[in-house]
């Protein structure tokens, strides 16, 4: 017998009571865990605590032998327009401090947790417009409401987009997509997402759930190893990309939050700079 006994595992019990304020968690008894991120049950409005929840929640739920598919997903009508109101008086209050702990620590590990810490299959789901869609779409596998808009935001409000929405772009767009996207906002729409190759299907939004159950369900229909082993081939490729560029794509925005010495994640900054993508314009200079 053995000197020493294992660590339990965490407990979902438990870790699904802990993130309820930032994730709503379902696991069917195979394994197969629905994560639902909302903020006060609605869409997600980015805040320094619920950024740093995400990277906690991947971490935990890689670490519980129990999970065996993640789908994760917003709630509502959109994936994430807003930041919340006071989500970043704390960046406001000791820039140096924050521009480390949330810039760069909490971010690098946010991407890096997805792909590295979850050695199950993933299916992203992007329930609606939204900036911050690395977040499904470095999934394994992305679905797309029909009426959600992809974009990113960081240049329009003085940031650079390093923080993880670079690997993802680059990856799934090209090097000239990639480029343009990022330096003009453009708005990408689930249908040419889909002709890009930057989500897998485009369904109306209340079918998706089911929709990635049914993926699911297929994924569960071979064995454990399998399963878990083929997550491994097929994520190679984004593994190789957050080598290569992760960690000096963070360091190079949290230089500039530095520098500006002020956040650029205020609620009325970014509803401005969304606000042409509600109206259905391509960007936010025409």
């Amino acid at each position: 017998m053995s000197l020493q006994e294992f660590v339990d595992p965490p407990r979902f019990d438990e870790y699904s009571e802990r993130f309820k304020d930032f994730f709503h968690m379902q696991r069917r008894e195979d394994g197969v865990l629905l994560v639902e991120a909302h903020t006060i049950g609605g869409p997600i409005q980015l805040s320094v605590q619920n950024h740093r929840a995400l990277g906690q929640m991947l971490k935990t739920v890689g670490a519980d032998p129990e999970n065996e598919v993640l789908i994760l997903t917003g709630s509502g009508d959109e994936f994430m327009m807003k930041s919340d109101p006071d989500g970043f008086a704390l960046e406001d209050a000791d820039m140096p401090y924050w521009a480390y702990e949330y810039a760069y620590k909490d971010g690098r590990i946010n991407v890096s947790s997805l792909v590295n810490d979850l050695e199950i299959p993933t299916i992203g789901l992007m329930n609606g417009s939204g900036f911050h869609s690395e977040i499904v779409l470095m999934c394994d596998l992305t679905l797309a409401a029909e009426d959600a808009t992809i974009f990113d935001l960081h240049y329009d409000i003085g940031s650079v987009p390093a923080d993880g929405i670079h690997n993802a772009f680059q990856e799934l767009l090209g090097v000239k997509r990639a480029a343009y996207a990022l330096l003009t906002g453009e708005a990408i729409s689930a249908k040419q997402a889909l002709e890009w190759g930057m989500v897998n299907e485009v369904l109306p939004r209340d079918q998706l759930i089911a929709r990635a159950y049914t993926i699911a369900d297929h994924i569960m229909s071979q064995p454990r190893i399998t399963r878990r082993l083929t997550t491994q081939i097929v994520r190679r490729p984004w593994k190789q990309r957050i080598v290569h560029d992760l960690d000096g794509g963070f360091g190079i925005q949290m230089f500039a939050h530095v520098a500006k010495k002020k956040s650029i994640h205020g609620e009325q900054h970014i509803k401005s700079t969304v606000d042409y993508v509600r109206e259905g314009r391509k960007n936010n200079f025409d």
